[in-house]
């Protein structure tokens, strides 16, 4: 069924769940040194020492809060703590009081808001951690899920549109003109973990809406090369940061490590959505997967995905970014289960060398975030190694049975023991 090039000959051997249950255990060891005892979670360097003068950002501390779940769920009680920490400042450090929603992120010492940008990136990942957070038990879980809930329902969520607002200045006066897929991505993600922890169908509905929007027509609009940036009526914006391509949240170009991200998105809802599912949301995970790893892998002749290429598929950033790569993991596993295709596994097995090869830091902990494209440790994108939750997801997600969210698919399986 996949059209993308053949995996390495030969093939490498798959890690067995022993392998992938250490690979968690070392990734959490080295992301909870991340507590900053001023609230929320520390940017981390390479070495894993936090840097506590940076701001505390909300995405990388409802990243944290959600692994910490992730691990309450699978029986780590240590974990616990973190998850309290993280929850904490969900309620008191990063939330607006005066305004509501949550600040991008605050100045650690004062806690004052850096930014009076109110992101749906930041809010999607509020609704991750809280969905995550309720599903582990957490006894404030819950309030800031409902919180969170009302904030996106009030702001972010477009009823005409079928999709969500990039972002608003504090008071909720302003929407920027500008949309994004990045953010209606992680909005996916974060729906569909709120329908599965709550049962609600709304939630569901809502991200089948983005996803036939972003996927089965942008994309698939686009001859699956995803345009990432909109105007406010949702007209592609192809030359949006041509000037600065290598941005970290909004570059210019094809963003490789998106295809595979929304490929696996696309398998969580097609689970979620069980017998009702259209056959579309199959082919199209595959028709993303196989773009991605037609144009992205070994682009420039080395070895590894570069991070982005331009619309004619000629590679424009071409450092190797370890969130691609995971992504690449955990897409190819999913489509390995759905499909009967065992290319798929021999990607997964290759990523996951490719991973061990160069990414993997046996040293200093957790992935190396970048490489240049030489697979040389590199800093142009990202500096230091602030973020487990991509390599996180790509060790969990063998180990579990087919689900619409990570921490659904974990309390399902406490429930069933």
């Amino acid at each position: 069924m996949s059209s993308a090039p053949s995996p390495p000959s030969p093939p490498n051997t798959a890690p067995d769940e022993t392998w992938l249950a250490g690979e968690r255990q070392r990734l959490w060891s080295f992301a909870r040194g991340a507590v900053h005892p001023s609230g929320g979670f520390a940017w981390l360097d390479d070495s894993g020492v936090p840097e506590l003068e940076r701001p505390v950002h909300a995405w990388l501390t409802c990243r944290m809060t959600h692994v910490a779940a992730l691990e309450v769920l699978q029986g780590n009680t240590e974990a616990q703590a973190a998850l309290d920490h993280g929850v904490r400042a969900l309620r008191e450090v990063l939330r607006d009081a005066g305004h509501g929603g949550w600040f991008s992120a605050v100045d650690p010492s004062t806690h004052e808001p850096v930014s009076s940008v109110k992101g749906c990136y930041d809010h999607a990942f509020v609704l991750l951690a809280a969905s995550s957070a309720t599903a582990a038990g957490h006894p404030d879980g819950q309030a800031v899920l409902d919180d969170a809930r009302e904030v996106f329902a009030t702001h972010f969520w477009d009823e005409t549109d079928g999709l969500a607002v990039e972002s608003w200045d504090r008071g909720w006066r302003t929407p920027e003109d500008y949309r994004g897929a990045n953010a209606n991505m992680h909005t996916v993600e974060a729906l569909l973990a709120v329908h599965e922890v709550t049962g609600d169908p709304v939630p569901r509905a809502q991200a089948a809406r983005i996803v036939e929007h972003v996927v089965h027509g942008f994309a698939r609009g686009n001859d699956w090369r995803l345009p990432e940036h909109f105007t406010a009526d949702w007209l592609p914006l192809l030359d949006y940061n041509r000037d600065h391509p290598a941005d970290q949240f909004r570059p210019y170009g094809v963003t490789i490590g998106h295809l595979l991200e929304w490929s696996r998105l696309t398998l969580h809802l097609r689970t979620a959505l069980g017998a009702a599912a259209p056959s579309w949301l199959l082919d199209d995970a595959v028709a993303l997967f196989d773009t991605a790893v037609g144009i992205g892998w070994h682009a420039d002749g080395q070895d590894g995905f570069v991070y982005t290429t331009d619309f004619d598929a000629t590679p424009v950033v071409r450092n190797r970014l370890h969130w691609v790569l995971a992504e690449g993991i955990g897409a190819a596993w999913a489509l390995g289960r759905a499909v009967d295709d065992p290319s798929y596994g021999d990607w997964y097995a290759a990523w996951w060398a490719q991973a061990e090869r160069y990414f993997i830091d046996r040293e200093n902990g957790s992935w190396r975030h970048e490489l240049d494209q030489s697979n040389r440790p590199a800093a142009t994108v990202w500096a230091g190694k602030p973020d487990v939750y991509h390599a996180y997801q790509a060790a969990l997600l063998p180990s579990l049975e087919p689900a619409a969210s990570f921490a659904g698919a974990l309390r399902a399986a406490g429930s069933a023991r």
